[in-house]
């Protein structure tokens, strides 16, 4: 019993909480991912916002507006340099 109070407490704020979290604006969402990236030194690469049911097949690292939009990753191709 000692351990269902914080247990219902944690979930009740999780639930209460969801809504507002997934309310992130696409662009700020964007921002924040690619500044990870550059952080990891990934390089040749484009984010996108589309709509949630253009995704597609393609690699999703976000959603946005209440999960109307979302984040697509995808890896640009590295030009060879000319011989």
């Amino acid at each position: 019993m000692k351990t269902l109070k914080p247990t219902l407490l944690f979930l009740m704020f999780t639930f209460a909480a969801a809504p507002v979290l997934a309310r992130k604006d696409c662009a700020e969402l964007k921002a924040e991912i690619d500044a990870k990236l550059q952080e990891k030194k990934v390089a040749h690469y484009s984010l996108e916002v589309v709509k949630a049911d253009k995704a597609g097949d393609a690699k999703v690292v976000g959603s946005c507006d209440a999960g109307t939009k979302k984040i697509i990753y995808s890896r640009e191709k590295k030009e060879k340099p000319a011989s």
